[in-house]
């Protein structure tokens, strides 16, 4: 399925590791910032992740500032160890929701790798970003088939910021 900037994104109702669910976040609407960013990641496995998370923790008032009011990282990975991500990885701020569904994955036009190594779940979605905007369509989406290729924060803080400042529309829709 491929999504398309200015349409609804799909429903995306998660278990949270540290309790509540990805429900309770309201996304999209707005609360906090103009924008929401759901950051699709590997897993445990997957040190680029790592560091993408590590980072995305520790510049939530970055983020914040820049108008993305809610940061959410979501994976296929069970909640043991999504449980461990959150702890090896010493995340303290950032939201982690886990148990997506291939199904769930594929609405999101996520791609879906199957295991080469060991450690790896069989099953698991390739990296994306995400940004809602606050009617809860899309407004920005990058999509990877590999680990590595992703958008730097600072280059999202910068078209965030961008489209803020002058009203600049979502793209790609035609």
């Amino acid at each position: 399925m491929r999504l398309l900037p200015t349409q609804p994104v799909p429903e995306l109702d998660l278990a949270l590791v540290r309790g509540g669910t990805t429900g309770d976040l309201s996304l999209g609407t707005g609360a906090g910032g103009r924008f929401t960013m759901v950051v699709f990641y590997r897993g445990l496995h997957c040190p680029i992740c790592r560091q993408q998370l590590t980072e995305l923790d520790r510049r939530l008032g970055d983020l914040k500032a820049a108008g993305i009011g809610r940061v959410l990282a979501v994976s296929m990975e069970t909640q043991e160890r999504s449980d461990q991500v959150v702890d090896q990885w010493h995340l303290n701020s950032v939201p982690v929701a886990y148990g997506l569904t291939e199904a769930a994955a594929r609405d999101w036009g996520l791609n879906l790798s199957q295991a080469i190594n060991d450690g790896e779940p069989a099953l698991f979605n390739e990296p994306g970003v995400y940004i809602l905007d606050q009617d809860r369509t899309l407004f920005w989406a990058s999509t990877a088939t590999m680990p590595f290729g992703r958008p730097a924060i600072d280059e999202i803080i910068t078209g965030v910021r961008y489209a803020q400042e002058h009203n600049y529309p979502a793209r790609g829709a035609a």
